[in-house]
């Protein structure tokens, strides 16, 4: 390479040809290239063109794809939300029928045991008065019963005016010692 500008002084050679360049086969190789360039758009350019283009079509159809899945997914999440919110209202829902059928319930029940208490209460005066009634009943009799044994014992006495009041005073006195009725 550095031998070339030497070996231009002793043959003499101008330019290109000073270099060690031959013109005549600089041009053959020029048009060589040029053809092969001519060849190669015709035979493969147009296929490698059209294999860019493909691949070029291919990404953009992955990334539309990948938007619409994008947007897809996003649509989904949106409806799983709108699910969810729609469940935890109607859980909420549930949750507000269940404690107002609870209080319902508990009055209903506070109702039936207020009324069950009165029914109890009621059978308990009930069932006081009568037993007042036969205790009175009872009174009743034994008074009748005194009488009739006070009647008995002055029948049997003599009649002395004396034993007479003693007697009539004696039963008047049990009479007011027993209880008296209400009624």
């Amino acid at each position: 390479m550095f031998g070339a500008p030497l070996l231009a002084e002793e043959t003499g050679a101008t330019g290109i040809a000073a270099l060690g360049v031959d013109l005549t086969s600089l041009l053959i190789y020029m048009l060589n290239f040029g053809i092969l360039l001519l060849i190669l758009y015709f035979v493969g350019y147009k296929r490698i063109l059209g294999m860019m283009d493909q691949r070029s079509s291919r990404i953009r159809e992955s990334l539309e794809e990948a938007d619409r899945v994008r947007q897809e997914a996003q649509e989904r999440q949106a409806q799983m939300q709108q699910t969810l919110d729609e469940g935890r209202q109607e859980g909420q829902r549930v949750l507000t029928e269940a404690r107002e059928m609870a209080e319902r319930y508990r009055q209903e029940e506070a109702e039936r045991a207020h009324q069950e208490a009165e029914r109890l209460l009621e059978r308990a005066r009930v069932e006081i008065q009568q037993e007042r009634d036969v205790a009175v009943d009872q009174v009743r009799q034994e008074f009748a019963s005194l009488a009739v044994t006070a009647a008995e014992r002055i029948i049997h006495r003599s009649v002395d005016a004396r034993v007479h009041q003693d007697l009539i005073d004696e039963v008047l006195q049990e009479a007011d010692n027993l209880p008296r009725s209400g009624g």
